[in-house]
């Protein structure tokens, strides 16, 4: 329970703010009733294939800190193949020393998620035991550090995604993956490093993302909407005398609305799996409204499209869900537009959060297109 405190203070402003904020949060607390019955009316009503799945940290073989250019810690989670799988002599590039490595698939999740984006993906491989796999937090997000001041930058989250790789994947070919703001990093690494992208990445997966023009999309919707009353908590604690009770109930109804939201606008099928929406939905909310600010600068400004270039000639793998409300599915199609040499998969029913929605789909994608390298 969160405590209440009164600090009496003089003036018309205060008492102003404290007037509106007690009537947003006693409209916020008159609403849970209703929230609360939509929420479980639509849990109880639908069949749940993931009801038993225990979502949450999956296994790893080696777990660790490092930190990034810029000096955020990053969380760093590694897996070792079991089989092995060695990756043809002759790719493009290939490092004459490195021929007989196996591809290691380095993981980069989206916007106000984290590594357990790619939660059935990871299953598979593990698995298939094929590959070496790196997964990370993107700076901000899951168990990875804040910037203590300052936006985030995609060129930051770049010189991030390359101290992950010389970390981890330090010589030998590399299968990049990401998702959504996941891909717009990649992007960004080809633009910065693009001589690393020509000789030792074998395979670019870009899953619900864009190269740019995203003056329409609506990225991040539902964290924000998730996270609309949580700045009104810390004004309402210093300002007025609400109970802690009233407090917790407008978090539940924020958090209901965020539940709601979540399914609406990250998922396309009619009845999406509760189960999946609450996996999803609890990575949303443990990303914090600073956080949430301070990306939307350079997402927003994310135009990308030359950097496409450098992967011409790397084979790519597009895949989008044709009900994406956030990213829809035409980011994926002018990304196909310029890499007419990539393979392009649209998924049928699914929304922004597609490698979860569709995760069979899309790993019979994902495998077939790493079987082809």
């Amino acid at each position: 329970m969160v405590s209440s405190v009164f600090t009496p203070k003089v003036g018309k402003r205060a008492g102003i703010i404290g007037a509106v904020v007690g009537l947003a949060a006693a409209g916020i607390a008159a609403g849970v009733a209703a929230e609360r019955t939509i929420v479980r009316r639509t849990k109880r009503g639908t069949i749940d294939p993931y009801a038993d799945e225990k979502f949450g940290e999956q296994p790893y073989d080696e777990s660790f800190m490092i930190t990034a250019p810029d000096g955020t810690d990053l969380h760093v989670e590694v897996l070792d193949p079991v089989d092995g799988l060695e990756v043809e002599p002759d790719f493009p590039g290939a490092p004459g020393a490195d021929l007989e490595a196996e591809p290691t698939i380095v993981f980069v999740h989206g916007f106000c998620l984290d590594m357990g984006t790619f939660y059935f993906q990871r299953k598979e491989l593990v698995r298939r035991g094929d590959y070496r796999m790196v997964f990370y937090d993107q700076p901000g997000h899951g168990r990875s550090g804040k910037l203590e001041s300052g936006d985030y930058h995609l060129e930051a989250l770049a010189e991030s995604l390359n101290a992950v790789i010389e970390a981890t994947v330090p010589t030998g070919p590399i299968v990049l993956v990401g998702h959504s703001m996941g891909g717009m990093t990649i992007m960004a690494l080809a633009e910065r490093y693009p001589d690393l992208l020509r000789t030792r990445v074998s395979g670019v997966v870009l899953m619900a993302t864009s190269g740019g023009k995203l003056e329409e999309a609506r990225l991040s919707l539902p964290s924000l909407a998730a996270r609309a009353g949580a700045p009104f908590l810390p004004v309402v604690t210093r300002t007025t005398r609400l109970t802690g009770s009233v407090i917790d109930r407008a978090r539940l109804a924020s958090s209901d609305l965020a539940w709601l939201l979540t399914r609406q606008f990250g998922f396309g099928g009619s009845a999406p799996s509760p189960a999946l929406v609450t996996f999803v939905e609890s990575m949303n909310s443990h990303t914090t409204a600073d956080t949430v600010t301070r990306y939307l600068r350079t997402i927003y400004t994310h135009d990308r499209f030359p950097a496409l270039d450098t992967l011409q000639d790397i084979p790519t793998l597009v895949i989008a869900g044709d009900k994406d409300q956030i990213l829809p599915v035409t980011h994926s199609r002018e990304i196909a537009r310029h890499l007419p040499n990539a393979e392009f998969i649209e998924i049928p029913d699914s929304g922004h959060v597609v490698m979860l929605e569709h995760a069979d789909e899309v790993n019979a994608a994902l495998i077939s297109f790493l079987e082809k390298l």
